[in-house]
């Protein structure tokens, strides 16, 4: 906050109106985190109590107030980052606080006090509590301290709309991660309830993945620096793409993993997050999605910050052009790294597979042999039918899942000893909370600090056990769950998954029958839990026009 504070006009008040509700916890977060950026912190540390309408205090090293300024600071619509009558100027502004100093929202339904100083020797705390403001002398480093409490205390409503505590902790260890990765020069922490979750040393993006994952995902990442020149309305503008992207062979079952900035500002973008996923191409399996962080700077001019009231969504002015750059900058660090991989085939089929769709594909199957050791080639009649084993395994051991945790436990197998496993931070939160459902599954596990779990037990279904780290995908796929039902079907498609039969694992004849039958007897077995068809045909026509007969007889 290195500027003078002062009012804004009518003009401009009604433009920023919008982004003053504070919806939730993690609401407060970022807008104190904003603010500490914008005031050129190299360090912040965030540390939240509960679900966050206990506490939530952000400290930073930044310029800090005078106490002039830090009075004025409290009172609606006061802000150092924009002109009086900035009025439809207000998209031009480049800091991330330009909706207005969010203190006043934030004083309007919480206890706030706020420490600060501008480097004199006496330094200023205010609180305000009621809609009362004090001032007193206070003794502080250059820089500001904000402790929010009883947030929402005269609001019941908006507390019980509130998710589950380790929900909200959630959204805030997301947002804290984004800004760690979107900002590696600065110095991140957040602990929770006197624990500390995420830590950056402001090293570098690479650093600021090892703080937010572990040291695994950081080593085998690429760093990107990229510059080019795009079309725009125009003319010609300069793009910068700054950022890091994980190794194709380190995915999670989201795609809340890929974290877009723009200008420095963490977004949600759902635009720029495909590019960056399209950017990674055939090198992902079609259910997994990429560990990346991308800071997007477009061309001046070429961005309107104030689309959302949160400020988590931009308009971009040239945004075909910037997401096709932004793709192909992925693909080509990604090559650069040597990351490509060959092309399984030289030739094909001009005739695409269809997914079988009819009433019993199995009644009168005859396999036939196998490809690769995972695609069963069977005969039905006029038609060669394909089956992927990996599917057709997984969506039997989904189905018996199932059946197994709606009537007794799923068989386990304890790990000695205990397995340590590197877990996103948000999915951590988690882990606690839903203990109980976890156990159910056949995990046994236990928080180990730092983003860890341990390990104690896994599920081991049909005899088949799971690797522990398919405690990552499902603690992942409790986080993506919307209603209370998504989680456990999503963790138990996750589940069936690991230990499911895998490329080049060879079945005999009789154990390939023996999984088409149990195929048979699922109630979907036309797919994988995961959506991906388990059985697709190339009929007699289609084998007859490669080799130019009309017929597939002996003639």
């Amino acid at each position: 906050m290195p500027d003078q504070l002062i009012r804004l006009n009518e003009a401009t008040v009604d433009r920023i109106a919008a982004g003053e509700v504070i919806s939730r916890p993690a609401r407060v977060v970022s807008e104190l985190v904003d603010n500490a950026l914008d005031a050129g912190a190299s360090k912040i540390e965030i540390a939240v109590d509960g679900d966050g309408t206990d506490r939530i205090r952000v400290a930073d090293d930044g310029h800090g107030l005078t106490r002039e300024d830090a009075s004025l600071a409290v009172e609606r619509h006061t802000t150092s980052k924009l002109p009086a009558d900035a009025g439809d100027r207000v998209s031009e502004v480049s800091t991330l606080g330009f909706r207005g100093e969010a203190l006043a929202a934030i004083c309007d339904c919480a206890t706030v006090e706020i420490v600060t100083s501008d480097g004199d020797a006496v330094g200023t705390k205010l609180r305000v509590e009621n809609s009362e403001l004090t001032v007193s002398d206070a003794a502080r480093a250059q820089g500001t301290t904000i402790t929010v409490t009883d947030l929402f205390a005269d609001r019941p409503a908006r507390r019980e709309s509130l998710a589950a505590p380790a929900a909200e902790f959630g959204r805030i260890s997301d947002r804290v991660a984004a800004y760690a990765l979107a900002r590696p020069e600065v110095r991140f922490s957040l602990s929770h309830d006197g624990a500390t979750t995420v830590t950056t040393a402001g090293d570098g993006r690479r650093d600021a993945l090892v703080g937010v994952y572990d040291a695994t995902v950081a080593r085998q990442a690429t760093v990107v620096e990229h510059a080019t020149d795009i079309d725009t309305v125009d003319g010609t503008g300069s793009l910068d793409l700054r950022g890091i992207l994980a190794s194709p062979s380190v995915t999670r079952a989201s795609r809340e993993h890929v974290r877009i900035a723009v200008d420095g500002r963490p977004v949600a973008d759902t635009g720029l997050s495909r590019a960056v996923i399209d950017g990674y191409g055939s090198l992902l399996p079609g259910d997994q999605y990429p560990i990346a962080a991308l800071d997007v700077r477009p061309p001046a001019g070429g961005v309107d910050p104030n689309v959302h009231p949160a400020k988590q969504q931009i308009g971009l002015r040239d945004r075909d052009a910037i997401e096709s750059a932004v793709e192909d900058a992925v693909s080509s660090a990604l090559s650069t790294a040597d990351a490509r991989r060959a092309e399984a085939a030289a030739t094909d089929l001009t005739t695409e597979l269809d997914a079988v769709d009819r009433a019993d594909p199995f009644a009168d199957l005859r396999v036939i042999g196998a490809f690769r050791d995972l695609y069963l080639l069977c005969e039905d009649d006029a038609e060669l039918l394909v089956v992927d084993q990996h599917a057709a395994h997984e969506r039997v051991n989904y189905e018996r899942l199932q059946a197994a945790v709606d009537d007794t436990a799923i068989p386990t197998v304890t790990l000695d000893p205990p397995a340590s496993v590197s877990v996103a931070p948000a999915a951590a939160s988690l882990a606690d909370a839903h203990a109980d459902l976890l156990a159910n599954l056949g995990f046994d596990i236990e928080l180990f600090g730092g983003g860890t779990v341990r390990v104690s037990s896994v599920p081991a279904p049909l005899g088949r056990t799971a690797d522990a780290d398919a405690v990552r995908a499902t603690l992942d796929a409790i986080a993506a769950g919307e209603t209370p039902d998504d989680p456990r079907d999503a963790l138990l498609a996750e589940v069936a998954c690991h230990p499911s039969l895998k490329a080049g694992e060879q079945l005999s004849t009789e154990e390939a029958e023996q999984l088409l039958a149990r195929l048979g007897e699922c109630e979907q077995p036309f797919a994988c839990p995961h959506g991906r068809p388990t059985i697709c045909r190339i009929d007699e026509a289609t084998l007859a026009a490669g080799f130019d007969r009309e017929s597939t007889r002996f003639d």
